[in-house]
């Protein structure tokens, strides 16, 4: 393939910013962002789980705290009519007498119900300290969530800018350096990332690899519009000033 010395000097230009819009696709692939927001968003869901959990658990003792609540207010209603009737006197002394025993037994009953009672809504409280503690982690979680979003986003942007302003003329460079030479180039980059090096100091500037006195003379003595290859690497070799022939 034939080319002049210009439209090869440009495909180092071509390759300049592939290589930058390549490192910014890799950034954009690798920021330490991603990783960090999906630790986060699986802690999150663990986090998720354990409040529909205790949520629900929570709701269910809160439905025992108010049977047992209304079990004790019955037993207290039902004292507070026997000891209304006691104090009228009304009624035969054995009757009055039953209701005495009967107030007995719904004391006794009513400190049992109390008891339960009390258990039962310490069981609540604990349960409800677990699901306000939880309830606060996910808050604090879902702000360090959104402030690495945020800062995710931002670095995106700046990638996104940039990319943008590299790829602006990059149309132009490709009508310069010509489709025969860009098709043979991209094809090499395709496999070897880049598709081009320039020759300095009697190296590669692909694989760094220094050329050997025969490989040099053969550049030497190539017609300058000659597209060389690396045998090595196989990347289009452009020759600089520096090359060192």
């Amino acid at each position: 393939m034939k080319a002049d010395p210009a439209r090869q000097a440009k495909l180092l230009d071509l390759q300049a910013l592939d290589t930058r819009l390549s490192q910014i696709a890799h950034a954009r692939k690798n920021l330490p962002q991603h990783a960090e927001i999906a630790d986060l968003e699986g802690k999150a869901r663990l986090l998720d789980d354990q409040l529909v959990r205790s949520r629900t658990e929570l709701g269910d003792v809160q439905r025992e705290v108010t049977k047992a609540d209304a079990d004790v207010q019955q037993v207290r209603a039902r004292a507070t009519r026997d000891q209304e009737r006691l104090d009228s006197g009304v009624g035969t002394a054995k009757d009055l007498t039953a209701i005495q025993h009967e107030l007995e037994s719904l004391g006794r009953r009513q400190a049992e119900l109390e008891d339960v009672e009390l258990e039962i809504m310490e069981r609540a409280e604990a349960i409800q300290s677990d699901v306000s503690e939880l309830e606060r982690g996910r808050g604090e979680l879902t702000d360090r969530l959104t402030a690495l979003e945020t800062a995710r986003d931002e670095r995106l942007a700046e990638l996104d800018a940039e990319a943008a302003q590299i790829e602006a003329p990059r149309d132009d460079l490709v009508a310069d350096v010509g489709a025969d030479l860009v098709a043979l180039y991209d094809k090499i980059r395709a496999t070897s990332v880049t598709g081009a090096a320039a020759l300095r100091q009697r190296r590669c500037g692909g694989c760094q690899l220094e050329l050997n006195p025969v490989e040099l003379r053969t550049i030497k003595d190539a017609p300058e519009d000659e597209v060389l290859r690396h045998e090595e690497c196989r990347r289009i070799l452009v020759r600089t000033p520096e090359s060192g022939l």
